[in-house]
């Protein structure tokens, strides 16, 4: 194997920051928004996802209505790879909006002026998605967010994320629109024993059920929730809780 390859290789595996979000509609029996990737995507093809995907640096100077939670954003820094900072932290929940808004065509924020919003946005041509999320005329809305769970993709898969769980109750939906793009197909609203006879990745069986368990604290009256975060070791995964 030549060095060009080996660089190549090692590139293309490299850990990349990934976000994603549950969307819980808890007015009746909870139900979870989630749709099933195309058979075409080289990462999880055909499996049902919740909407998310890679971070991008521009997500951390996107502006929005209010901010994450002290607590959430303290959880977010915990064993962060890298250089471990409140702008990435913040980026990775603008991350989960955005990636929402483009597969799900769900806003998650508040109603506004477009006017306003096209000045408060920064100056660069690589605004593309956020300039149609603020054209619907919604501000992102970080504060109602929860870290529910935070995943590394094993070694040796065709895409690796460093992915981190988010979520929001669906009353902070300001909109839906036509997805902008078409990765996600069937999307629809879930319960959990529904979700549990899909055709999930192993680690969104795990979140879920995750989930379950955050919602059985919270009816209890839990006021804080350590995040499970699952990593690849010696293996097998590794289950340890943050926070």
């Amino acid at each position: 194997m030549t060095d060009e390859r080996r660089s190549g290789e090692t590139r293309a595996l490299k850990v990349q920051d990934a976000a994603t979000l549950i969307i819980l509609d808890a007015t009746g029996l909870p139900r979870i928004l989630m749709g099933r990737r195309r058979p075409q995507q080289v990462f999880l093809p055909n499996k049902f996802v919740f909407p998310g995907g890679r971070a991008d640096t521009m997500d951390r100077a996107i502006p929005a209505t209010d901010e994450l939670g002290e607590r959430e954003q303290s959880k977010l820094l915990m064993d962060m790879k890298g250089t471990a900072n409140a702008a990435r932290a913040r980026g990775l929940a603008l991350a989960a909006l955005r990636e929402t808004y483009e597969e799900a065509g769900v806003l998650i924020g508040c109603p506004s002026e477009t006017e306003a919003l096209d000045e408060a946005l920064p100056a660069s041509d690589d605004m593309g998605t956020w300039r149609g999320f603020f054209g619907e005329q919604v501000v992102p809305k970080l504060s109602p967010l929860r870290f529910l769970a935070r995943a590394i993709t094993p070694p040796g898969r065709p895409r690796r994320y460093d992915t981190r769980f988010f979520l929001v109750d669906a009353q902070h939906v300001a909109k839906t629109v036509a997805p902008p793009d078409d990765e996600l197909e069937d999307l629809d609203w879930f319960t959990i024993e529904e979700l549990r006879r899909l055709d999930l990745p192993n680690i969104t069986r795990a979140v879920i059920e995750d989930l379950n368990e955050y919602l059985d604290a919270k009816a209890r009256g839990a006021c804080d929730w350590p995040v499970p975060y699952y990593y690849f070791r010696a293996g097998s995964f590794e289950r340890v809780l943050l926070g």
